[in-house]
Parts: structure tokens; sequence; C-alpha cells
């Protein structure tokens, strides 16, 4: 087995919304691995069917008492095992979208040499953990059914300007029917960042995005642009920023009122109707069919 090919997991270990007996709050640690879109699948020696692999997912509950990254360390044991049991390769990197957990998530995972990335760029876990949330708290006794006091809302540091070297010569808005990106990994990429898409979607559904252009610096951009973690697109105070990492926000450049007012109607638009789908592509030009870097983002709502 390939360790080029291996998954990375993402994980969240967290408190929910259950009260045990003894009255403290359940805590839980999930794992699933990101999902490998269209190559051959490392796990069965095989081709991935309708360009997915299975993915390997693993629950363990952890008591109120032991939160701490002895307890998470020894869970984490227990899941490579069980990974390994069902014929998963070792994780490549762990990624953690939480940055309150990222100190104790980090000491578990340098105990067995495992590379922690502090990301939102898992988007595969947040979907599951929304399901979760419908479908397996609500059953359980003791569910702590809302209204809950809400988290205190984060303050979002200021965007800044991409570095000299990141910047393109010029970039463009940019469309493609869901339809057309079911078929991405037929294309000519270098660094590829595609995620599966929502399932139960419009096929003809509109995914904005924009592509970014550099004659002579575009591997160079998409390399760097890779190293981001790009999260998702977002409008703010006419600005057109980048969100990625942990909780980076990359200046791309500022618009016009009546431009930024616009693409913020499409985001919406593409959150109700494409799963909140956006694409980041960078190309030598306009007309140069090869993607030096293309990735697939998703607005979906944080911790």
């Amino acid at each position: 087995m390939s360790e080029a090919f291996a998954p990375d997991w993402e994980l969240d270990y967290y408190s929910r919304p259950i009260l045990e007996s003894d009255g403290k709050k359940r805590w839980e640690l999930l794992i699933c691995s990101t999902p490998i879109t269209g190559k051959s699948d490392p796990q069965t020696n095989g081709t991935a069917q309708n360009g997915k692999t299975k993915s390997f997912r693993w629950v363990l509950p952890c008591p109120a008492t032991s939160v701490n990254s002895i307890w998470l360390k020894e869970a984490l044991q227990q899941a490579l095992g069980a990974a390994a049991d069902e014929g998963f390769a070792p994780p490549r990197r762990l990624r953690c979208w939480r940055g309150s957990m990222r100190t104790m998530v980090q000491r578990a995972a340098e105990g067995l040499g495992l590379e922690l990335v502090a990301s939102r760029r898992c988007y595969a876990l947040v979907s599951w953990l929304q399901e979760r949330e419908r479908e397996v708290y609500p059953l359980e006794e003791g569910y702590m059914q809302g209204p809950l006091a809400p988290p205190p809302v984060a303050i979002r540091p200021v965007a800044v300007p991409l570095p000299e070297a990141a910047r393109g010569e010029s970039w463009a808005w940019a469309t493609l029917p869901l339809a057309a990106l079911a078929e991405a990994n037929d294309w000519e990429m270098g660094f590829c960042g595609l995620v599966p898409l929502p399932e139960g979607l419009d096929p003809e559904a509109t995914v904005p995005g924009i592509r970014l252009f550099s004659s002579s610096r575009s591997l160079a951009m998409a390399g760097w642009i890779a190293g981001l973690e790009p999260v998702r697109l977002d409008i703010a105070d006419q600005q057109l920023v980048l969100e990625a990492g942990l909780d980076d926000r990359w200046l791309l450049t500022n618009l016009p009122e009546s431009e930024a007012d616009a693409a913020a109607e499409t985001f919406r638009t593409a959150r109700e109707r494409a799963g909140g789908l956006q694409f980041l592509a960078v190309q030598a030009s306009e007309q140069e069919p090869r993607f030096e870097g293309f990735w697939l983002l998703r607005d979906l709502p944080d911790a």
C-alpha cells in the first residue's frame, strides 16, 4: 500500500449536547478519513466507485473526568488498530478544526508520531457531525434539547493581503455547473484539492468560484495556496477574502459595492442550491486548459 495515497484523518474531540447520569456533559471522539476522490482506492487496491473511496469512521465516548491528552493518545492508538483491522492505511495527517482543542490534540498526536494540521478543511467530519446532531443525539437519553446558550461570537482576524509571490497578474469570477465538477477528476491538474460532491443536488446547480492567472508563476502560486489549507471564499465589507487554515483570512481584492453585493448573493444561493460548494483555480492564462491548482471549497458553518 503506497503511503502517498494514505488518507488523512479528520478529528473532533469535544462535548456533545447530552447529560450523562452523573450530570456532566458527554464528551466524544469522532474520527473519519478524508475521502479520496477519483483515485485508485488504497484500502481495496481497486478503483474508487463513482469517484469515491470508502471512508473510515470511528466513535468513542470519553468520560468528562478523563478529558486530557493521555486519554486521547490511547484512544488514537485504538483507532489506528481498528482502522488496520478494516484494511485502512495509517493516516498521513490529522486535521483538527477546533482551535480550543488544538494543544491537547497536538500533544496526543506527537506522542504517536502523527502530524497535526490545524484546519477547517474538514468537510467530511462537519457533514458527519451535522448528521449526528440531526439523527443520533436527539434519540439519546439525556439529550439537551435547545435552545442552548449560544457560544461566544469569535472575533474574525483582519484579512491580510496575499504575499507578493502568491499574487496573480489578474483574476476573474467564474461559475461551473455541478455536473461539470463531477468530471473534474479527468481534468489536467497540478495541485488538486477535490472533495466528494454532496448527494441529492441538482446537477445543473451553479457553483461559484474564482480563477487566478499568472503567466510565469502559476505553479508556484498553486503550491503556496495548497499549503494554506483553503476553506472558503467570503465577501466581507466589500472585500473578497479567502478563508484558510484554522482562522487565517487572506485579502484577494477590494470590490465595488455593487459587485460585492452581487457576489454575496451568489454565495448565498450556492449555500442553498449547491451545498455551499465553491472553487478556486490557478492557471497560466484564461486560454490555458490546464489547472496548476484547483480546489473545491465548501461554505459550511464553523464549530
